[in-house]
């Protein structure tokens, strides 16, 4: 295991408030948004922005899992994905195609490291806005969407589908023109066209955030997939 970093001083990092208004949860959220814009995988401000965009979406789902036993123990334990928690060599060390050796592998080709967050979780709703940021990667490696921006519209859109998060929308609404300009009008409609099959094919999926893959490691992606993930329609 990775030894422990220190814990972060959060004197100088804006809170969401307990019941904060709308106002207070754009101001936080475009502050936010302007710190992502300088780094992109911050660690405080990414699960900040979710809770600012989402805390309602986060709580729903809190609500529903505390009604079932599978739920309420995952919010009890708050199991982490966070990159100080994770035995990366003993993941990498597991066989080919195994989510942990995949999971690993990804990094890899992508030249990143796990996610690490310094936001407080004080609450359901902190957790699982800080969960939905830990398993995006291994959302990719599970659905086998790309990291590449057509990828990453098509998880996003995936999202949204699958748990109706609002920050999918916003960046959706705002990348996908970008990404459209230049193209011809037929690779316009299969870039569109492959966005809405995620979308479609998150709807039709397991919701995915409520999986307890630190238990998974050892099982294989194809598995993984074929059990939480509907066919893909593209």
């Amino acid at each position: 295991m990775r030894p422990m970093e220190p814990a972060p001083d959060l004197n100088s990092y804006p809170t969401l408030p307990a019941n904060a208004s709308i106002f207070t949860r754009l101001r936080l959220a475009m502050k936010a948004l302007r710190a992502l814009a300088e780094d992109a995988g911050d660690p405080y401000y990414a699960p900040l922005l979710h809770a600012c965009l989402d805390g309602e979406v986060f709580a729903r789902l809190a609500s529903s899992w505390r009604g079932g036993a599978e739920g309420r123990a995952l919010l009890d334990a708050r199991p982490t994905l966070q990159g100080r928690e994770l035995d990366l060599e003993a993941l990498a060390a597991l066989p080919d195609g195994t989510l942990g050796h995949e999971f690993v592998r990804y990094f890899d080709a992508n030249g990143i490291e796990p996610f690490v967050s310094k936001y407080p979780v004080a609450s359901d709703v902190d957790y699982l806005s800080k969960r939905y940021r830990e398993t995006h990667d291994l959302f990719h490696v599970i659905t086998g969407y790309g990291t590449d921006g057509e990828g990453e519209m098509e998880l996003q859109a995936f999202v949204l589908g699958n748990l109706g998060l609002r920050q999918t929308v916003l960046i959706l609404v705002f990348s996908i023109p970008q990404m459209l300009v230049g193209k011809s009008a037929a690779e316009m409609r299969a870039l569109l066209r492959r966005i809405f099959a995620a979308y479609v094919r998150g709807r039709r999926s397991r919701e995915m955030l409520s999986v307890r893959y630190e238990n998974l490691w050892e099982q294989p992606v194809a598995a993984l997939a074929e059990l939480l993930c509907a066919p893909s329609m593209a």
